[in-house]
């Protein structure tokens, strides 16, 4: 775009610089939050440090000191990794803003530049356009045809028309461009715009949890609750045997730690934040957390024609001319006089600063051919922008000399119904239609007509135009996109083009892709004429939609939706906006999408590569097993640490506390980074997607996968309280007694989470899984395990003993038949499966 067309210059960068040190960033900021501060604020809430400071208290108190120094660090270990966890998930989160900022166009230093919206300052050239969102106030000194949004502000739905002299020649900060082109000059920025203004009363609005959070959320829950009538239960058996208050207290407390799954919570918010950082480093910007949830579960995925399925690279293919009634091919460039004509008046149908590429085309060819070059003499005097169905335009030009040119052009439907044509030429232009768009051709039909005065009609179908004759353009289907199909059924993923295209080019371009369902197609028209029944039949039935508008392609995604699909919508016009906001998954395109595509949609392509899709589906997939695995993981070990603790205190076994709050503190310290960095850096599973999508309605605790965890941990349990009774049965005192248990609840541990990687590959299968972290953490934790049995200090204070081979070989052994049974079960599914 060329900045000199409007005659303007803009700023400087020195008034640029001038203007953001006295005005500040364009940004809208109300309450001023200490990312860090608000962290230490909810771990000061955490259950788990209230128990750890209540307990390093009671031990102080009683004069144990050493535990309370002990727990004392623990707490400041504890604070430490959910800092830490904290800041990696703010971090990407915060890389996530940056990289989907929006983006504007301004004029400075005489050059048209693009500009990240934040960097915008007072005074600056901001040019918008149909399809753009308005980042800042600002006063039109330019317009074309220029008509805004701005419900936003005012709830009025209709657009207004504005121009430098309308009685309110204003843009304001988040109202979308309706149609046609503006020049403002910035007036104010980020919190002194009116958005910003209105926007102050807003900031305590919380956003919605997603049903996994609340899933989760209410099975937390319920532990602490379980927790706390334990602890109850707990301290009055302690107290009725020994009448000693804080040793009860410190002995309920050990048990309360036990049972508190405070590692779920941080793993939910660790995987979603850094899944979307992973997808935003393959080009993938995830505007909305619920989407990474949601991603998983895509069953149906609505996709657009130009630019998503094929390269929306237009070139020129053919011309025809009703007047020669002849096609020509535009390579050639060998145009007769009447081609000459008809490409003169599709280049005055389309913008004078054109950006859509047949647009573009069409100025090149004009540019091709032309002796002398019009479009300086001429200036638009009125606009009527692409509307109707079939859609078509029109634009009015003058010179300074009176004469006008009236041209159209569109869907070859729209200007044969508002032509004066015969049953013959009707015919004829059918004929040209169909033999264009059977090679996969994009058809557009050329229309001219005559205006005197200033009252023009109000809608350009009013006009009668003269039918001139079809342009067609050929855009090549991308490279990749049969076997970027073909991936999408692999995973049982439905595929469903809507396009506002006509239905023989859509088909065309659908069998050279190998798309099931090339020839089961409904267009826009006689999709609104179904009654709801048979339209929810037919949508889950038909792939292709032609001549598709904006209320056709919401009713689609509206019955897909009730029909209990998860649907995935991309798109990139401003006719997409409400079917990409009514979609699970909205997807626009991060290169050619407009400014209101990106704000309706959750999803950016940055790439406008759909295969890129199938990596964020991937992905979901892989977070949501994660996830899964390692809560699976959360419950099934810390059952054992819970009976461990509560049986031989409730039966009354001669070692009633084999654990004290020291060794429930260290085991948990383990189980933090294994389920949040181990399970969170898992490589996804060669039969992820093979599988069919995951139902949105499932609940994340399905009764079999919990009881599956159940299990797991209760066998841990039996061989933990079996190490135990050994231990006594061979005469062992406490020390030892609690030493083998521990050491057979750490091979337990290990192992489980060596098992637990994949519930359907054996441990032999996924040991080759590439995870550098498994090998780390798994040797930090016996290096450490290790040194509290066999270093004299750590093992007097935690009250541990030296164990000989045969002891730690039985106390190994049995952790590891605890755990390797599983095995068993996982080839068992395979072989029922037949893999």
């Amino acid at each position: 775009m060329q900045a000199e067309r409007f005659n303007l210059r803009g700023l400087s960068d020195s008034e640029v610089i001038a203007a953001r040190l006295k005005y500040g960033a364009n940004s809208l900021s109300f309450k001023n939050e200490n990312g860090f501060v608000n962290a230490l604020k909810g771990l000061a809430k955490e259950p788990m440090v209230i128990l750890l400071l209540i307990t390093s208290g009671i031990y102080f108190i009683s004069g144990n000191t050493g535990d309370g120094i002990f727990l004392a660090f623990a707490i400041v270990l504890v604070a430490g990794i959910s800092l830490y966890q904290d800041s990696r998930s703010r971090n990407a989160l915060e890389k996530l803003k940056d990289f989907s900022q929006p983006k504007c166009k301004v004029i400075r230093n005489g050059e048209v530049l693009e500009i990240d919206s934040t960097s915008l300052v007072v005074g600056d050239a901001l040019i918008v356009e149909e399809g753009m969102s308005v980042m800042a106030d600002g006063r039109i000194v330019h317009s074309n045809d220029f008509s805004v949004n701005e419900s936003i502000l005012t709830g009025e739905s209709l657009a207004v028309n504005k121009d430098s002299s309308s009685p309110d020649p204003f843009i304001f900060h988040g109202t979308t461009v309706a149609s046609g082109l503006a020049v403002a000059t910035i007036t104010a920025i980020g919190n002194q715009t009116r958005l910003g203004q209105i926007g102050e009363s807003l900031e305590n609005i919380e956003e919605e949890k997603t049903p996994l959070e609340r899933q989760i959320n209410n099975f937390v829950k319920k532990m602490v609750i379980a927790g706390l009538i334990v602890f109850l239960a707990v301290w009055a058996i302690n107290y009725s045997h020994t009448t000693n208050i804080l040793d009860s207290l410190i002995k309920a407390l050990t048990l309360a730690m036990s049972i508190l799954p405070e590692e779920i919570p941080v793993a939910f918010t660790t995987f979603m934040a850094l899944g979307a950082w992973r997808m935003m480093k393959m080009g993938i910007v995830v505007k909305q957390m619920k989407t990474v949830e949601t991603l998983g579960s895509a069953s149906v995925i609505c996709t657009d024609k130009t630019g998503t399925l094929t390269e929306n690279k237009m070139s020129l293919a053919k011309v025809y001319t009703l007047l020669e009634d002849r096609t020509s091919e535009a390579k050639l460039k060998q145009f007769s006089k009447a081609e000459q004509q008809l490409l003169s008046l599709a280049m005055w149908a389309s913008e004078p600063l054109p950006f859509d590429p047949m647009e573009v085309a069409l100025h090149a060819a004009y540019a091709g051919f032309a002796r002398k070059d019009e479009r300086p003499d001429y200036r638009m005097i009125h606009e009527y922008p692409l509307g109707g169905k079939p859609p078509m335009m029109t634009h009015l030009f003058e010179n300074a000399a009176g004469h006008r040119i009236i041209a159209a052009k569109g869907a070859p439907e729209a200007l044969i119904s508002v032509s004066l044509l015969s049953s013959d030429e009707k015919k004829r232009i059918a004929s040209a239609i169909e033999a264009m768009a059977v090679d996969g051709y994009r058809v557009l039909a050329v229309g001219e007509t005559r205006f005197t005065g200033n009252n023009y009609p109000a809608r350009q179908q009013e006009f009668n135009f003269t039918f001139k004759g079809l342009v067609a353009f050929y855009d090549p289907p991308k490279k990749n996109i049969s076997a970027v199909l073909k991936e999408f059924y692999s995973a049982g993923i439905a595929v469903k083009i809507i396009t506002g295209d006509n239905a023989e080019t859509t088909g065309a371009i659908a069998r050279q892709i190998d798309f099931q369902g090339a020839d089961q197609r409904m267009s826009g028209d006689e999709l609104m004429r179904l009654p709801e029944k048979a339209l929810s039949d037919r949508v889950e039935t038909t792939n292709i939609f032609t001549r598709m508008f904006p209320e056709a392609k919401l009713k689609i995604i509206n019955a897909l939706k009730a029909k209990n699909e998860i649907v995935a919508m991309t798109g990139d016009g401003v006719n997409d906006g409400p079917a990409l906001k009514a979609a699970h998954i909205g997807i626009a395109m991060g290169k050619k999408g407009t400014e209101i595509a990106k704000q309706a949609a959750s999803l950016i392509l940055l790439e406008d590569d759909l295969s890129k899709m199938v990596a964020a589906i991937a992905m979901g997939r892989r977070i949501y097993a994660n996830l899964k695995k390692a809560i699976q993981y959360i419950i099934s070990i810390h059952i054992p640490i819970i009976l461990t603790v509560f049986i031989p205190l409730a039966l009354g076994w001669v070692y009633p506390n084999i654990f004290s709050p020291v060794h429930i503190i260290f085991l948990e310290l383990i189980m933090g980074p294994t389920c949040s960095i181990i399970y969170e850096n898992e490589p996804m599973e060669k039969n992820t997607m093979l599988q069919k999508p995951r139902p949105f309605s499932t609940t994340f605790f399905n009764w079999k996968e919990l009881a599956l965890s159940i299990i797991q941990g209760l066998v841990i349990t039996g061989g933990t309280l079996a190490t135990y009774q050994y231990a006594v049965s061979q005469g062992a005192d406490e020390p030892l007694t609690r030493t083998m248990v521990f050491v057979c609840l750490i091979t337990a541990n290990i192992l489980l989470t060596l098992v637990n990687r994949s519930f359907y590959y054996s441990l032999l299968t996924t040991i080759r899984y590439k995870n550098n972290l498994v090998l780390i953490i798994i040797g930090v934790t016996l290096l450490i395990s290790a040194s509290l049995i066999y270093f004299k200090s750590l093992v007097q204070f935690f009250g541990f003993k030296h164990l000989n081979i045969s002891q730690l070989t039985i106390s190994f052994m049995i952790g590891f038949i605890s755990v390797i049974w599983f095995e068993l079960f996982k080839w068992r599914t395979r072989t029922n499966i037949g893999l």
